[in-house]
């Protein structure tokens, strides 16, 4: 048991790539499956609808990241794992759930809204700014957990 907040810490790092990377692995494959329907009739649109594709897959850079903050806070690359109280462990498993569960959802609905920038493509090649802006509007709500769980790692002592 005098590995329990290492565990947790570790836990927390698993946590935000896991939940984070399924939601941006299911958002960009939404937004794929509409790519890939505009594509078969419109395959000069590629460039359009890949950014829309991309949109929903931030989210799991923000979880990526936040858990290799974990790891270098803890010292799991460095060589020696530091020694962890369950509290310390605790809380770097709290600052990882913000971008874990906010990013998971997010980078789902960002997926639909891409898919639906894809369709409003289909009908009016010109409004891919429209779309942009209606994807990236959800990002928002990913990049405010990122920074809640940042700043959380950041100010464990």
């Amino acid at each position: 048991m005098n590995n329990l907040g290492l565990v947790l810490a570790l836990f927390g790092a698993a946590f935000a790539v896991i939940f984070a990377g399924m939601g941006s692995a299911k958002g960009v494959g939404l937004a794929g499956q509409a790519a890939a329907g505009l594509l078969t009739e419109e395959p000069s649109m590629f460039g359009k609808v890949l950014i829309l594709q991309l949109l929903p897959g931030t989210q799991g850079l923000y979880g990526f990241l936040i858990a290799i903050m974990v790891l270098v806070s803890v010292n799991v690359l460095g060589g020696a794992p530091v020694e962890l109280t369950w509290k310390q462990g605790l809380y770097y498993l709290a600052a990882c759930l913000p971008i874990a569960i906010a990013g998971y959802f997010s980078a789902v609905h960002q997926g639909k809204v891409a898919a639906a920038g894809v369709n409003l493509l289909a009908k009016q090649k010109d409004q891919l700014g429209k779309a942009i802006t209606m994807a990236s509007l959800v990002e928002f709500y990913a990049i405010l957990p990122f920074l809640i769980s940042l700043l959380a790692i950041l100010s464990i002592k």
